[in-house]
């Protein structure tokens, strides 16, 4: 009786020590540069979203946040490094929904497993998507889905991302129009692919169309989701736009993430600099004008919203059209 009530005291006495240590890392946390992963080129959103916050870490923190761009394999190369970090808070991870859910939907032995390797953090933007045209086509979505009908097999649709791609596919198959998908490597591409006519109509990212939009070269049929747009306020939803009510979301998504096993202590003080750092007001609306809609989330709910979309997207794969989004 006198051992095992030792050995509980030993036991409360480690967990104390070790709760303790948490806490200290957490309030000396960080005491030297932070490497931020990017995924993809210097550039995109992804990118910018990373030098930004980690400006607003670095100012605060008076520690140096070191922009780390590793491309490839479909955001793979990025988050095996990352996955395989010391989980200590100094190793941030900049990922997007494709790293996270169709990644490992779709692609067999990835080197990473998302919701194994990483630790959720929060939650930095949720992309729109727009289904753009040249200035010159269709005057609205009802219209394409009319040229489309009376052209079957004629049309083709441009999509980037793995999700876009999805949700293409998606509106395609609920609107009942059979067009050719032409699967893009990025934003660049599609904007090309537009502009010459390789295709009829894009899915898109409101970063990338947006200037377009302005210069009068597309023109935004609608948004693929039932949240405002302040910066194009007169798009209708898609849902709306093609009477189609079961298509209210395909959105990709961009998060901050640490290795798993970092402690919570970090990743919550991690988690509210990036809700205060998008608090600020003048930096939400300069990231809003560019079309960037800036959104701060904890844990939970970024953990929550991976669930939901490889729910969402596991299913709509076992209808069969993996085949057409891989390549």
């Amino acid at each position: 009786m006198v051992g095992t009530a030792r050995a509980l005291i030993a036991a409360l006495l480690l967990i104390g020590a070790l709760s303790g240590a948490s806490a200290q890392d957490a309030g000396n946390y960080p005491s030297r540069t932070i490497r931020m992963i990017v995924p993809f080129p210097p550039g995109g959103p992804a990118d910018t979203l990373a030098r930004i916050v980690g400006q607003k870490m670095s100012e605060h923190w008076d520690q140096a946040v070191v922009i780390e761009n590793r491309p490839g394999g479909n955001t793979a190369i990025g988050a095996e490094l990352a996955a395989k970090a010391a989980p200590d808070g100094y190793t941030l991870f900049v990922a997007m929904d494709v790293t996270m859910v169709t990644n490992p939907l779709l692609t067999p032995n990835l080197p990473y497993a998302p919701l194994r390797d990483f630790s959720s953090v929060s939650l930095l933007m949720k992309d729109i998507s727009l289904v753009t045209v040249r200035d010159d086509g269709p005057a609205t979505l009802a219209d394409l889905i009319a040229k489309a009908k009376a052209n079957p097999g004629k049309l083709a649709m441009g999509a980037g991302t793995l999700t876009s791609r999805l949700g293409a596919l998606a509106f395609a198959s609920a609107a009942g129009i059979d067009v050719t998908l032409v699967p893009y490597k990025g934003s660049a591409e599609i904007t090309q692919g537009l502009l010459t006519g390789a295709v009829d109509f894009a899915f898109d990212g409101v970063p990338n169309a947006l200037p377009l939009i302005q210069a009068k070269k597309f023109r935004a049929l609608a948004k693929y989701t039932e949240r405002p747009l302040p910066v194009l306020a007169d798009v209708p939803s898609l849902a709306t736009a093609a009477n189609l009510p079961g298509l209210n979301e395909s959105a990709t998504w961009i998060a901050l993430f640490a290795p798993a096993q970092t402690p919570k202590a970090i990743v919550d003080k991690l988690q509210r600099e990036v809700a205060a750092s998008f608090a600020d007001r003048a930096l939400a609306e300069r990231l809003a004008k560019s079309g960037m809609l800036a959104q701060a989330s904890t844990p939970d709910e970024l953990d929550a919203l991976i669930r939901i979309d490889i729910v969402r997207w596991s299913t709509l794969l076992k209808s069969g059209i993996a085949d057409k989004i891989l390549n």
